[in-house]
């Protein structure tokens, strides 16, 4: 059993600062060790559960943030960014019989997690089909669109509501909500045995059915807090105008959507 996952930061438990988030700032050292744990602890719970191997994406800034040497022996590291539309997910294929996320968190627009937010900080908001959509939201319908089910997910607790509201059978842990500008957390150690567990018991488990739906068509809307980077976005093949600050793009293909997120919103 191949396991695939997608670690980000901004969720993982103790985490309250963008300085935490930063790999070059003084408090980014803590934070990288606390997502590497995070990741590990998923790690062994898929090989608990018979997983042979896992492959990792280092999904957070600039790809580079997990502490190697820590990483078990069965796992492979997809680093930096490759350019490919799946960016987040870029490694999995339909070879993966499941996907995980650990450290995600809550989308742009919500007071979920005070370092929330959807790709970049110039995205106000991030539509799909006329919901407002979090990175998860685009990653588990990638996953999907290889036949790969989401079936776990650590995080803060605003993702993980959308998370099991999105996906049928996901299993997820809380670990920790905003309150303004700060966080309640729950204890490093405390999130990686939750992680480990919770994990080991999804995938020994039957999890076949943990896959969203797919729509027949997509409209995507970008909405930027600058309208100088929706005129730009506009310029892209297909584009239009949605508003003062928003471009939109439609297509019957997710992988076109992903395609053109890829240029739309940098």
């Amino acid at each position: 059993m191949k396991v695939f996952i997608s670690a980000d930061i901004e969720g993982t438990a103790g985490i309250a600062q963008w300085n935490e988030a930063d790999r070059s700032h003084s408090d980014g050292a803590e934070f990288r060790a606390l997502m590497t744990g995070e990741v590990i602890a998923a790690c062994e719970g898929a090989r608990a559960a018979g997983a042979t191997e896992v492959v990792i994406k280092d999904a957070h800034d600039s790809g580079r943030n997990l502490l190697l040497d820590r990483l078990p022996d069965y796992v492979r590291i997809v680093r930096g960014w490759s350019g490919h539309p799946d960016e987040m997910m870029f490694g999995i294929d339909a070879g993966f019989a499941a996907a995980i996320y650990t450290g995600y968190h809550s989308k742009a627009g919500t007071e979920a997690n005070p370092l929330a937010h959807t790709s970049n900080m110039r995205i106000s908001r991030l539509l799909l089909n006329g919901e407002v959509a979090s990175e998860f939201t685009f990653n588990t319908l990638c996953a999907a669109r290889y036949g790969v089910p989401s079936v776990f997910l650590a995080g803060d607790a605003g993702i993980c509501a959308e998370a099991r509201a999105m996906v049928p059978g996901l299993a997820a842990v809380e670990t920790l909500e905003g309150k303004g500008k700060a966080t309640i957390s729950i204890s490093p150690a405390w999130s990686r045995r939750l992680i480990r567990e919770g994990v080991a018991e999804v995938l020994s488990g039957d999890f076949t059915r943990a896959l969203p739906a797919m729509a027949d068509h997509y409209e995507v809307v970008i909405e930027f807090s600058d309208p100088t980077c929706a005129y730009r976005a506009g310029w892209y093949p297909g584009a239009k105008a949605h508003g003062p600050r928003a471009v939109a793009f439609e297509h019957k293909d997710f992988a076109e959507i992903l395609r053109a997120l890829l240029f739309l919103k940098v």
